[in-house]
């Protein structure tokens, strides 16, 4: 099942709801959020800087975390940005050789 990354950002009342309740009422609505769409939390950390926390999820496709990512930062509390994993067997030489040519060349 594909990965994703969540990096998550949190509004002032975002903020104030992770220290009203504690972090792992986040990590563990991020769970059941994953699970009621066939996926699955594999790890949740919060971090320091512009980034709050850092989510892995798998799910089942580009249109699940599509819709996971669009459902949280409708909230109005949380900004997502979303990066799709691979992993590094996905990576083969020669599986892509597209034709490009840089800027300027």
């Amino acid at each position: 099942m594909p990965k994703y990354m969540f990096k998550a950002s949190y509004g002032s009342e975002g903020a104030a709801g992770v220290l009203s309740k504690g972090g792992a009422s986040r990590r563990d609505a991020i769970a059941k959020a994953a699970e009621s769409v066939g996926g699955k939390l594999e790890s949740f950390y919060f971090a320091f800087g512009g980034t709050d926390a850092y989510v892995v999820v798998e799910l089942p496709d580009n249109a699940t975390a599509a819709s996971m990512a669009l459902t949280v930062s409708s909230s109005g509390v949380v900004g997502v940005e979303t990066a799709v994993l691979l992993e590094p067997d996905e990576i083969k030489p020669g599986s892509a050789s597209p034709d490009y040519r840089p800027p300027g060349g």
